[in-house]
């Protein structure tokens, strides 16, 4: 069965955390946040670890869906839902052989060519970005804009996450372009109020029809 996708899909940056991650993913939960991703570039595996398994047990009580970002085997030892790969991970398949065929595995792309190999891999989700000018990476890849989703959508059924500089006036748009959730990072975490970014955040896009 294909998997469906909430339009909203929060990433959980530590890098953009200030105090604790699973109270912030507590009170993503409570705006309506249904699919959570958490991402520690620079953390001890121990602690990920640690953090990661908080947040999936969580995630089970309020029936969400909660990925790891690039360890397959934190993701494994966490409970949680799947894994999140990028073009300097593990590839897809060899996420696929830690995880299992009952989790999630997810893969970023940010060209046809990517996109393509991935729509042929066991990936249960394409992720597409940057779509603009972001802030959460070091070294991002080139923006590719909205274009790119609308030339990727007829290429698979398999659900497409936009992600990358996306801001919650520009979301309503990328969802039409043929995405099927709209990933987020420094539009929710870095504001005064994350819970009501991502609250309007769902908002906007529960008036928007899925494209495919």
């Amino acid at each position: 069965m294909r998997l469906v996708m909430p339009p909203l899909y929060v990433i959980l940056d530590a890098g953009l955390i200030h105090g604790s991650a699973l109270e912030l993913a507590k009170e993503m939960l409570e705006a309506g946040v249904r699919l959570l991703q958490y991402r520690d570039k620079n953390g001890a595996a121990r602690e990920s670890l640690r953090t990661a398994a908080d947040l999936a047990a969580l995630a089970r009580t309020r029936g969400a869906s909660f990925l790891v970002n690039d360890r397959p085997d934190i993701a494994v030892l966490s409970g949680a839902h799947g894994v999140h790969v990028g073009q300097d991970d593990l590839d897809v398949e060899q996420a696929r052989k830690i995880v299992g065929p009952d989790r999630w595995v997810g893969v970023s792309t940010h060209n046809r060519e990517q996109f393509v190999k991935a729509a042929a891999s066991s990936a249960d989700y394409i992720a597409i970005g940057p779509i603009y000018p972001t802030t959460s990476k070091v070294n991002p890849d080139p923006v590719v804009g909205t274009e790119l989703i609308s030339q990727m959508r007829f290429l698979t059924d398999k659900p497409i996450v936009a992600i990358g500089g996306i801001r919650l006036e520009q979301a309503e748009e990328v969802l039409r372009s043929g995405a099927n959730s709209v990933a987020v990072i420094s539009d929710i975490l870095a504001g005064r109020d994350p819970r009501e970014r991502a609250r309007l955040y769902l908002q906007a896009l529960g008036n928007v029809k899925p494209s495919h």
